[in-house]
């Protein structure tokens, strides 16, 4: 008996579709006119979008605005915690060194 493949949920058909447009732009975008097909259905479709966007616009600001203060605290925490500077500083070192020894190769 065959093996049958199991059905793909919402997600994964979202994310194929997503994946099969972002590839394939590029070359819808080579095609003659695109620019004009382009630019009648931004035309089109332009009013639609800043409508919709504008009923989600003041519950998304306000929700930015009661999570902002919380992370902005806990990035400052972690900031504290991981010593970004003192490793950034060790990188430049090394990298300051491998320049170094890489231009004195180039002298011999």
């Amino acid at each position: 008996m065959p093996v049958r493949i199991p059905a793909a949920s919402r997600t994964e058909v979202f994310t194929m579709g997503a994946a099969g447009v972002t590839a394939f732009a590029p070359f819808y975008m080579l095609a003659p006119g695109a620019e004009e097909r382009v630019a009648r259905q931004t035309v089109k479709w332009a009013p639609r979008w800043e409508r919709n966007i504008t009923f989600f616009k003041s519950p998304v600001e306000r929700g930015i605005q009661r999570v902002t203060p919380p992370v902005a605290r806990t990035v400052q925490k972690v900031e504290h915690r991981l010593h970004l500077e003192k490793a950034a500083q060790k990188t430049e070192r090394g990298m300051r060194k491998t320049v170094d020894k890489m231009s004195t190769l180039k002298r011999q």
